[in-house]
């Protein structure tokens, strides 16, 4: 399949002319639910979930299909069948695309802050998307989508969690906060030149695309 980035959270995957979406948020650009047959949402933040942009997609493409958590799911009144809860545990499939879920809550940013449901999502049996969550499945990942920057994340935590999950392949996501000089830093611990982490680690630009295995 193809993976497409579109900026901080949300990627695309193609395959056979078929194109799921995951994290769609307020940083998205629009272009990333055009053609799309499904969503995948992992959890409520703006950045990851966008309700006028699925509403707008899911009125232009009747047969498109939302899977989300039922916190995103309540956001979706209206919409009926059309948009599916799911949890830890389920798998299904979407649009040709097999989707197992993993976790179920939103990283701890701080005691004082209320945590949300966060679920991750792992595609084809291979590429994993956590969401705002270090969640390690408990199953093989071949590529990693590693959320680099966020209020609630640490440098080495990420080393720890690359080291547990051992993917073959990281791909830097959630990154739309930093400049070109925190991109380098993370890099930099990341890396060939950092501690060791037992995969390649990669920053895709925004739209640049890349098959994965």
């Amino acid at each position: 399949m193809e993976l497409t980035k579109f900026g901080h959270a949300c990627i695309r995957l193609e395959k056979e002319g078929r194109r799921l979406v995951i994290d769609p948020g307020g940083l998205t650009d629009p272009a990333a639910l055009d053609g799309a047959d499904a969503v995948l949402v992992t959890h409520e933040h703006f950045d990851h979930f966008s309700e006028e942009a699925l509403r707008r997609a899911a009125a232009a493409r009747p047969g498109l299909r939302i899977w989300t958590n039922s916190r995103v799911a309540q956001r979706l009144d209206g919409l009926g069948d059309r948009v599916v809860t799911t949890g830890d545990g389920d798998a299904f499939d979407v649009a040709g695309f097999d989707v197992q879920v993993h976790g179920t809550w939103h990283a701890v940013i701080h005691p004082d802050v209320p945590r949300i449901p966060n679920i991750g999502f792992l595609v084809d049996r291979s590429l994993f998307h956590p969401g705002d969550a270090l969640t390690v499945p408990a199953t093989p990942v071949g590529t990693l989508l590693l959320p680099v920057h966020a209020p609630w994340s640490r440098v080495g935590d990420l080393i720890d969690y690359v080291r547990e999950v051992a993917p073959r392949t990281a791909y830097a996501v959630h990154d739309g906060a930093l400049n070109d000089v925190g991109t380098t830093m993370v890099e930099g611990f990341l890396g060939e030149r950092g501690p060791g982490v037992p995969a390649r680690y990669r920053r895709l630009a925004p739209g640049a695309s890349v098959r994965i295995e």
